[in-house]
């Protein structure tokens, strides 16, 4: 692994902490309304901020492994998507069914993404007078897919499709060769 990778890991653990510890200092002032006290308020953000460090380490030993692995140690990837034909547009039932097909192969698209790339995930809390207002969370996938087959296209009832797709072995070795190339 890079050092450049090995700091932007370090960073963003320094970053972790300095967070909890903040939230610490505000779940503090607030640790009488909840009967919790402050000792166990320490020792819970603690522990939280040691599993926090302990998830971002294995994350940089999976990403070593997967990046030293050999072709035949990795599974073939599958994705599956769905989409229902009523809420297609189209002027005929065919060309909802076919509006469907294509739906649910670029839900498949964007599991197989998630899969490969990961998913991004912004969150944002707002707090008024110690109560939660509002709660929003956001996903993004962002990637792109090269080599996936389709291997089946299913009516799964009567409005619904499902689509399977898989990435094998070979475009994931050529994946793996490329990324470690890049790194």
């Amino acid at each position: 692994m890079s050092d450049f990778t090995t700091e932007r890991v370090m960073n963003k653990s320094t970053t972790t902490s300095m967070v909890l510890i903040a939230g610490l200092g505000l779940l503090s002032a607030c640790g009488h309304m909840t009967g919790m006290s402050q000792t166990s308020m320490m020792s819970r953000v603690g522990k939280d901020m040691a599993m926090v460090e302990a998830s971002q380490s294995q994350s940089v030993v999976t990403l070593k492994d997967v990046l030293d692995a050999e072709t035949n140690d990795i599974p073939t990837l599958t994705a599956i998507g769905y989409a229902v034909t009523s809420s297609q547009p189209g002027r005929s039932e065919a060309q909802k069914r076919l509006m469907a097909i294509r739906s649910a192969r670029m839900a498949a698209m964007r599991d197989m993404a998630e899969q490969i790339h990961g998913l991004q995930v912004d969150s944002s809390t707002t707090v008024i007078d110690l109560m939660v207002q509002n709660d929003t969370f956001r996903g993004v996938v962002s990637g792109t897919i090269r080599g996936a087959r389709t291997v089946r296209i299913n009516p799964t009832g009567s409005e619904t499709y499902e689509v399977v797709l898989e990435i094998d072995r070979e475009m994931v070795g050529y994946l793996l060769k490329t990324a470690r190339q890049a790194a």
